[in-house]
Formats: C-alpha cells, structure tokens, sequence
C-alpha cells in the first residue's frame, strides 16, 4: 500500500483539481445511498403497522437536527398516510427513493467521470517520463540491456500499470468513502453490532493481503518473460534474412515456443491467483454478513440493545452495501499488486543514473575552430580495457584516419568525442577546452556522424535530411543533396522529396542510403565530422559516389575518420593505426607504407 502511495505522490500532484472532485462526488454518494437506504424503514415501521407511534411536527432547535429531520420525516409520512392512503404513500415513497436513487448513481457518475483524465494522464506523463528518460540516457546503458526488453518496458509494463493501478483509482478513492461513510452510520445505529464487525473485516482482510503479495512476485517474473519474449520477437525481425539464409527458422522457433510457454506458464499462475479474489472476498463477506445476522438477531431476542427489528434491517443493508465495495478494494489490492511489480520495471529506467551530465558551470567557445586533441586517454567497456594511454593531436581542418583490425579500438575513439561515453583517465579538448567542461548538447552541436549503417527514419527524404535543423528552406536541402550526389535519385522518385523511405530507408540502395545522410551532415553544416566507415558496405559505383560526396563534406572540417578501406584515406593528412587499443604507427600514406609496419601489412592484405 505505502508503494502504491508513493506512486500517488509522484504522479497526482497535476490533476490535484480532478481528484478533489471525485473524493467530494464520492461523498455525496455515500451520503445518498445511506440516504436512500433510510426509506426503507418508514415503509417498514408505519405502511405496515410496525410502529403505531403519533408523531407531531417539530421545529428546528427543539432538538438534535437527526432528532428533528427523523421526526419531521415520520410525520409527514404519517400525513401522507392519512390524507392519501397507504397505497399513495407507498407510491410516492417509491418515487422519493428513485429520485435519490437518481441522485446517487449521478454522483457516482460525476466522480468517475473527473478521475479518468487524472487515470488517463498518469498514464500518459508515465509515457512521456520514460520516453525522454530513454532519449537522455547514455548508449552504455542500452548495451547492458536487452532492446526487446526496453520496448517491453515502455509497451507492456506502462500498458499493465494503465490496466492494474490506474485501473484501480477510482475504486481507491471511492470505496474507502463509502465504508468510512456507512461504518460511521453503523455505529450510530448500534455501537455494540459495529464493534464486533470491526473485529471480522481486519481478518477477512488480512486473509486477502497474504495472497495479494504472493501475486506481485509473480507478476514481476512475468513482465520479465515478457520482455524475454519481446527480445526474441525484436532479435528475430532484425535478423531475417540470415535465419533463412542459414535455414535456422526451427531453431528461433524452438527457442520462441520456450520461453512462450514459461510466459504461458506464469500467465496462468496469476489470472488464477487473480480470479480467486472475487470468489474468496464473496465467501468470507458471506461468511460475515451470516455471523452479523446472528449476533444482531441475538441482541434483539434478548433485550438487551435498543436496536429494533425495522433498524436492524436498516443496519444490514448498510453493512451489506459495505461488502460490494470491500470486495471491490480485495480486487483493486490484487490489480494494484500486479501493477506494482510492473511500476518496478518501469522504475528501472526512470531511476538510472545518467553519467553523461552536463557541467555545473559550462564554459563556451567564442569562435570554434575544430583543434582537437586526445591526452592520455584510458577506456574500459567494464573490466575489458579498450584504449590504454593514448593521445592524438587533429590540428584544425585536418583529416585523420583511423586504422586496424576490428576491436582495436578506432569506433571507440570515435565515440569519446561526442561524449557517448566518457574517458576513464586522461582528457579530450576542443580548441584546449575539456569537452566535459561543454554542455552536451553544445558539445554535439559541433559535429556531424556519418556511420556504417545509415540511420535513417520511416519518413520523406525532406524530413530525413533536415532531422535535427530546424527552418531548413527546400532549397537548402536540395543543394545539401547536390553536394552528396543524391538529388538526382530523390528528384526521380515518386514524390521527389516528400516521398516516403520506409523503416530505416528499405526502399532504398544502400549506397543511396549512405548519400542521405551525407546529405544530412551537409545540411548540418558541422566545424567537426566523424567519419565511421561510412563506405565499407557499399559496391565500387556506389563507394565512389559516396566518396565524392564525402570529399566535398570534408573540405575545410575537421574531419576524423575510421575506415576499414585504405583506399578511402590514401589522401589524408594523418594516418594512425590502432592496435590493441594503442596507436602503433602514424604518418601519411607513403609514409607508412616505407616504414613497413602494421599498416603496409594491411595495404598489402586488401590489394591481394
């Protein structure tokens, strides 16, 4: 319950106004149905000669004002008796009690009616809170989890809490009410009855609870499938081709059906446990409202309370109206749990820690002009050491090209400079300002990615180019894809620029992919680039194509490329060649290849 609270007090400060509402319309309900209830004993006690008693009218300050609205209530009903007939009586008492009845369900109407934008908006800011959670984490963060799982977060486990806790406010802030309401009722009618109720819901109660947190634990291990199955689904989709290329559809299969079948499992574990809350709260609702009868019935056989045989049943159809909403808070308490273990989750990415901060007093650069420099640097991906002890001066409008064999560390410097990660020791500068010491969205500003992959969205080629520059003329954008050799196919395509690319671009090339985001990167207008092996997946027409675009982005940028392809970099001002997370050798072309060493190794590998 102290979880669920807590929820409360992070999310519902917002619609503080729509939980005012529902709590008074909740009020005003509970009073109506006490209110409505209370007919039944006129009808009892004087249409049908329960009670013989005379009542005169009183006024107001002759006594208590219950005293005198219960007796005014008698008295006009004993006028409308003797003036109209009991049948007339009965007929308009019958009326009084729809009107009230009107009343009550309209209230009960208005107060869920102002808690579902409260539901709905939780909902929705949890939504929101996790999606710009995600966007501001650093990419370490997601190669310790699994995407899949990430989506089943954000889909399934704020899906369960919408259905589970949210669910459940309404039946939260309106049930307590209404037992609070006719509880106090019950204790005006017969302090001595209610005592001994009090006495049996703690029980029934405590019964409900030990059940309810076994069905948290359960639920938590059954988000967590999820998220193993959403993985599966994500893994599975992204690499289609090669299951069918290796004909490994039976061995995905098998594996899906596994852990599907644990999913399964677990599914039936807790609707089970689920759906005993509504049986087992009727039971021991029974179960009380049986010894109430008993010892009420007793009280009265023997004398000894003032409790009469009208009130009595006065008294049981509030307690009875006290059991619907007790089962009622049993089944929210059971949803409440299942949402709580998916609140747990949730929380994993709402309360990461963020490493990647920008500084408490940011410093600027007046005038930026691209001197970059690595000193020193350490970098552990965890205990694997990567980089060891490098430093690496990129003199302003210089290209340098980072070389090696895969894993020795070129795409991880390549990821320091924009502060996708940070050195463990040592220090990166612009222009001699530590890039930790600019604010991070300053920092990226600064530079423009072309990568391997061409990250590209399910959007138009306008909107492709233009991700991340705002106010962008169509006329700029066409002459950033004049640059990158890619206006010519756009202009060709259905729609020329509005034209959609599909997810992730599949509609197209991947050399006309890659001349995209080039054209991106031109639009962007960056001092610095970072080159990553942005031609190594394309075919010879394409790469040179790519190349051209490539060479006219560079001009007159700092430019730090990592590439796989020698030929791509023969004309670059520095050359290093990474070996074990070191550089070994630096120098042009023709340098390196005179001294014979790690990079003519290379050279001569490639021209083989």
């Amino acid at each position: 319950m102290n979880e669920f609270l807590q929820i409360l007090k992070r999310f519902v400060p917002p619609y503080k106004k729509y939980l005012a509402l529902n709590i008074f319309f909740n009020i005003l309900a509970a009073f109506l149905t006490l209110f409505s209830f209370a007919i039944i004993i006129p009808i009892l006690e004087m249409l049908f000669k329960v009670r013989e008693a005379s009542y005169e009218y009183m006024s107001v300050g002759a006594a208590s004002l219950k005293d005198v609205a219960v007796n005014n209530f008698y008295y006009y009903t004993q006028e409308a008796i003797e003036n109209c007939g009991p049948t007339v009586t009965l007929a308009m008492l019958a009326i009084l009690l729809v009107i009230m009845t009107g009343l009550k369900t309209g209230t009960t109407f208005l107060a869920s009616y102002f808690v579902i934008p409260m539901r709905n908006g939780i909902v929705r800011d949890i939504r929101n809170y996790v999606f710009d959670k995600m966007t501001v984490l650093p990419i370490s963060f997601f190669t310790s989890e699994r995407k899949g799982d990430v989506m089943a977060r954000m889909t399934g486990d704020v899906g369960e809490i919408e259905n589970s806790i949210m669910a459940s406010l309404d039946m939260m802030f309106k049930n307590p009410i209404m037992i609070l309401v006719c509880l106090t009722m019950m204790v005006i009618i017969s302090w001595q009855l209610t005592i001994f109720v009090l006495i049996l819901l703690p029980l029934a109660g405590l019964i409900m609870g030990r059940v309810g947190k076994r069905l948290k634990r359960q639920s938590l291990e059954q988000q967590s499938q999820w998220g193993l199955l959403m993985s599966n689904i994500e893994e599975c989709l992204g690499g289609l081709r090669i299951i069918k290329a290796f004909n490994a559809e039976a061995k995905v299969r098998t594996r899906f059906h596994r852990e599907n079948q644990l999913f399964y499992k677990l599914s039936n574990h807790i609707a089970r446990r689920q759906s005993l809350a509504h049986p087992m709260s009727e039971f021991l609702g029974t179960i009380a409202i049986s010894i109430v009868l008993w010892f009420g019935g007793a009280l009265i056989l023997s004398g000894t309370s003032s409790l009469d045989a009208a009130s009595f049943i006065y008294y049981m159809v509030i307690f009875y109206s006290i059991i619907n909403p007790a089962k009622d808070l049993s089944k929210a308490m059971y949803s409440i749990q299942k949402g709580l273990a998916s609140m747990q989750r949730v929380d994993k990415i709402l309360n990461a820690d963020n490493n990647i901060r920008d500084p408490k007093n940011p410093k600027e650069i007046s005038k930026l002009s691209g001197h970059i420099r690595y000193e020193n640097i350490d970098f552990s991906y965890g205990t694997n050491e990567v980089i060891h002890d490098v430093s690496l001066d990129i003199p302003a409008g210089a290209t340098v090209a980072l070389v090696g064999q895969s894993g020795s560390g070129k795409s991880t410097m390549a990821d320091l400079l924009p502060r996708f990660y940070d050195v463990d020791k040592g220090r990166i500068t612009i222009d001699g300002v530590d890039i930790r010491d600019l604010k991070v969205h300053t920092l990226r500003s600064f530079m423009g990615n072309v990568n391997q992959e061409a990250i590209l969205f399910n959007d138009t080629f306008f909107n492709n180019i233009t991700f991340g520059v705002e106010g962008a003329t169509l006329e700029e954008v066409r002459a950033a894809a004049r640059v990158a050799n890619a206006d010519e196919f756009i202009m060709a395509s259905e729609q020329g620029y509005d034209t959609p690319i599909g997810d992730r671009g599949c509609r197209l090339s991947g050399g006309q992919r890659q001349r995209v985001s080039i054209a991106r990167a031109i639009l962007k207008n960056p001092p610095i680039l970072i080159l990553d092996e942005a031609t190594s997946a394309l075919d010879s027409e394409s790469e040179k194509l790519v190349q051209e675009a490539l060479e006219r982005l560079m001009k007159g940028r700092t430019t730090l490329v990592i590439a796989h392809r020698l030929s791509t970099i023969r004309n670059a001002d520095l050359i290093c060649v990474m070996h074990e997370g070191r550089i070994v050798e630096r120098g042009t072309h023709d340098e390196l290849i005179a001294l014979g060493g790690h990079y003519s190794h290379l050279v001569s590998m490639q021209n083989l």
